[in-house]
């Protein structure tokens, strides 16, 4: 090669790294954050205190996430609305439960990946954890409509269960709803899934390509950071319909906390878990980012900068966690039969 086209190829290469380095710089600045790739910077995040998470907690948990014999009717786990197969979510507009009942608030089921990082869990914010947050479905009529007793009645009929939670906590710990329900939040913990974007960011100049990168500059540019931001791109509280009304509030009663505040939804594996918004009234992604755009936001984004947006997005789908379906432990005469009044 000689020295002019040498030169000249320098010159690309480092107009290159600085177009990454002032992006990745645009994105620190925008509030977005990537998932560590550091284990103990993770671990840190997902397990602050260093005590709750273990491989026995976590296995159990796994197990109890998959168990249908934790609702009334024996045949709906954790599972059913948040479908790790698909992307976390059930891919219906509103959540079906008990007695296969739509849910009455006409409400989507969020994906369960990465709500670790959420500040706040359900579309109301109203539980601060993972592990309190599992105790809302399992009571709830209209989802899994297990009243406290009866779960534990049922963990505790099955020996094979009583040992497990024996040899993860302690020989003499109490298998009360809390205990169950926290387990199923450890393993929820652990459904972290880093993508392209975390990459790019984490310092891979290659991990998205040159659509994704103009992508990620537009959805900045067009404010959709003010929101999605922080590790989980979503998951705090913020006021809905700042700008405009969303066109189909009317489907559902859902209007948000009392202070009128939504949960913004993660933006990580949004391409697998149409439908979208709370109510699950839209399928299009693209149709979702201009509907964000006039609602939120108060401009109009364009099809062209909406497909640009959707291809960053793309870059959010996240390598999942390898789960193997738990062989769960048979009943005994003692277990509570299912219910289906």
């Amino acid at each position: 090669m000689n020295t002019k086209k040498l030169l000249t190829s320098s010159m690309i290469l480092s107009s290159i790294l600085f177009a990454n380095n002032a992006l990745v710089e645009k994105v620190t600045q925008s509030g977005m954050m990537s998932i560590p790739n550091n284990e103990a910077a993770l671990t840190k995040l997902i397990d602050p205190n260093g005590n709750i998470i273990t491989d026995k907690r976590v296995e159990l948990g796994k197990k109890l996430y998959f168990e249908p014999r934790l609702s009334k009717s024996g045949i709906i786990s954790c599972n059913t609305c948040h479908n790790l197969g698909l992307g976390g979510a059930d891919g219906v507009p509103a959540a079906v439960g008990h007695k296969w009942i739509a849910n009455p608030h006409h409400l989507n089921s969020p994906t369960v990946y990465n709500a670790v990082f959420y500040d706040k869990q359900f579309w109301d914010g109203r539980s601060h954890d993972l592990e309190d947050q599992a105790q809302g479905p399992m009571q709830a009529e209209p989802e899994m409509a297990s009243p406290q007793e009866l779960v534990i009645q049922r963990i505790n009929s099955i020996p094979e269960y009583v040992e497990e939670f024996k040899s993860a906590y302690s020989k003499d710990v109490n298998i009360d709803f809390e205990t169950i329900t926290a387990t199923i939040g450890i393993f929820e913990r652990t459904l972290v899934t880093p993508a392209a974007f975390d990459d790019f960011v984490n310092g891979k100049e290659d991990a998205l390509t040159d659509a994704q990168k103009v992508g990620l500059n537009t959805f900045i540019d067009k404010g959709c950071a003010n929101c999605h931001n922080g590790v989980a791109l979503g998951g705090t509280m913020q006021p809905f319909e700042i700008a405009a009304k969303y066109t189909f509030a009317n489907l559902g009663d859902f209007k948000g906390d009392d202070k009128g505040m939504v949960k913004t939804p993660t933006l990580r594996n949004i391409t697998e878990t149409a439908p979208y918004f709370h109510n699950g009234a839209i399928w299009s992604l693209s149709e979702a980012v201009k509907e964000m755009g006039s609602t939120q936001l108060g401009i109009k984004i364009s099809d062209e900068e909406a497909g640009q947006i959707v291809d960053f997005l793309g870059a959010l789908k996240g390598r999942k966690p390898e789960i193997t379906y738990p062989q769960l432990p048979i009943s005994t005469l003692d277990t509570p039969k299912p219910n289906f009044d």
